[in-house]
């Protein structure tokens, strides 16, 4: 199936910035794709292209959409949309930096996921089930689709919200025997933080994060882990949910040099070198249901992630708990600082992010090297996102297992459970 044409915008995310929505048309119709974006980023993302200037505080996007207009469309038009891999690599071969800064990964990514969705309207297929087909290929097996476990992120600090909690997310992992059950158990649970938030701080407005989860004053992760407790104790759903945590420590660490050697200080809610934020991890994964740590460290510090990681192994009270270390700002979805990652035994988890790489078989390519080391894959979204549901195709038609974003309120973060509640249904019909 050809590409007819392909048109890039500058339309606004959930946090009122600017990005790329691209559309391709073939005979069969028109197909989008939208570029999240992050707050929290890592320094070894591709990287976004913005205007700079004035206008949306420098923080436009006219540039990508102009090339993407000219450079790109004249490459793609005319083409297959049935080889994701080959538009990929062309997109790359045209933007033809390391980081995708020419065109840049914003406007490539967009063009990517719907150069994704025209190939599955082509072979008349779901996009989770074309998605499968493409990873399948890159895997080198079929691999077999499947519907993720939610971590659902309810409390909101670093970052993502106006408060003095360095930690980033807070979240819930439901155990249930459908996505539509996690769905139902986290909304309740949400529903219960909200009042308990409510009574601890009367008269003071509670508001909610860039991920939709809340963002109220506290300062100490043992502060938001025991409302968390509470509301899914009220809830009735005890022995049913455990919690995870997006750390994003590169955001509280600060370099420093002496001695001939660099170390680095963490300020957090209290002052933390290295060994001793470890402890502390281990003491609140001691006293909490955490099965999840994300970005514990610095995002370059691979052998303090592998320390943390065989510390676990080691700690009889947690060791079969089986807690998962997820490397985000310290592998990016870039294949190359996954296999530095497997090479130390970093992390066992890895999240996946297709805008932090800027295509789709790139970011691929990242799952099946993690995959193939025995890791697990966590699809995500990113703090700056739209209604586009893409996500929720990808972590199913990867069959990764695990998916996060956001809470159960803000309808940028709902649609793609909202997809998800779809995808199971007909998954169930088949």
């Amino acid at each position: 199936m050809k590409i007819n044409s392909v048109h890039a915008r500058e339309i606004l995310d959930s946090r009122g910035n600017p990005t790329v929505e691209v559309e391709i048309s073939t005979k069969l119709g028109s197909f989008i794709g939208v570029s999240p974006s992050g707050a929290s980023t890592g320094e070894h993302e591709a990287v976004e292209k913005r205007d700079g200037g004035s206008r949306y505080l420098g923080k436009g996007v006219k540039k990508s959409v102009q090339l993407i207009n000219s450079k790109i469309a004249k490459s793609l038009i005319g083409k297959s949309c049935l080889n994701q891999k080959k538009l990929d690599e062309l997109l790359c071969l045209i933007d033809g930096t390391d980081d995708k800064r020419k065109i840049g990964a914003n406007g490539i990514v967009a063009c990517s996921m719907a150069i994704a969705r025209a190939g599955a309207a082509s072979y008349k297929k779901p996009l989770y089930t074309h998605l499968n087909d493409i990873y399948s290929k890159l895997y080198g097996k079929k691999i077999a689709v499947k519907i993720p476990q939610g971590y659902f992120n309810v409390l909101n600090g670093g970052r993502h919200a106006a408060n003095k909690l360095a930690f980033q997310e807070f979240m819930l992992v439901p155990s249930a025997n459908s996505f539509a059950k996690q769905l139902q158990m986290v909304s309740e649970i949400y529903h219960h933080l909200q009042v308990l938030l409510i009574k601890k701080f009367p008269g003071q407005v509670i508001a909610v994060g860039d991920e939709g989860g809340f963002a109220p004053p506290l300062s100490k992760p043992e502060e938001a882990l025991n409302l968390l407790v509470k509301a899914v104790e009220i809830a009735g759903y005890s022995k049913k949910v455990s919690f995870a945590m997006d750390v994003a420590a590169s955001e509280f660490y600060s370099e420093r040099k002496g001695r001939g050697k660099s170390s680095g200080e963490y300020r957090a809610h209290k002052m933390f070198n290295a060994s001793s934020l470890m402890k502390y991890y281990i003491s609140l994964c001691e006293k909490y249901n955490i099965v999840s740590i994300e970005d514990p460290f610095d995002e370059n510090a691979f052998v303090d992630f592998a320390s943390l990681r065989k510390l676990i192994s080691q700690n009889s009270n947690l060791k079969k708990r089986k807690i998962q270390i997820v490397g985000d700002d310290l592998t990016c979805t870039n294949s190359l600082r996954v296999k530095v990652a497997v090479l130390e035994e970093s992390c066992d988890c890895l999240l996946l992010k297709v805008n932090q790489i800027g295509t789709v078989t790139e970011a691929m390519q990242s799952a099946v090297l993690a995959q193939k080391n025995g890791w697990k894959v966590m699809v995500s979204h990113r703090s700056g996102e739209t209604s586009d549901t893409f996500i929720a195709d990808l972590a199913v038609g990867i069959g990764c297992g695990q998916i996060k974003s956001g809470s159960t309120a803000r309808g940028e973060r709902v649609a793609k459970y909202n997809q998800l509640l779809r995808i199971e249904e007909r998954m169930k019909r088949r």
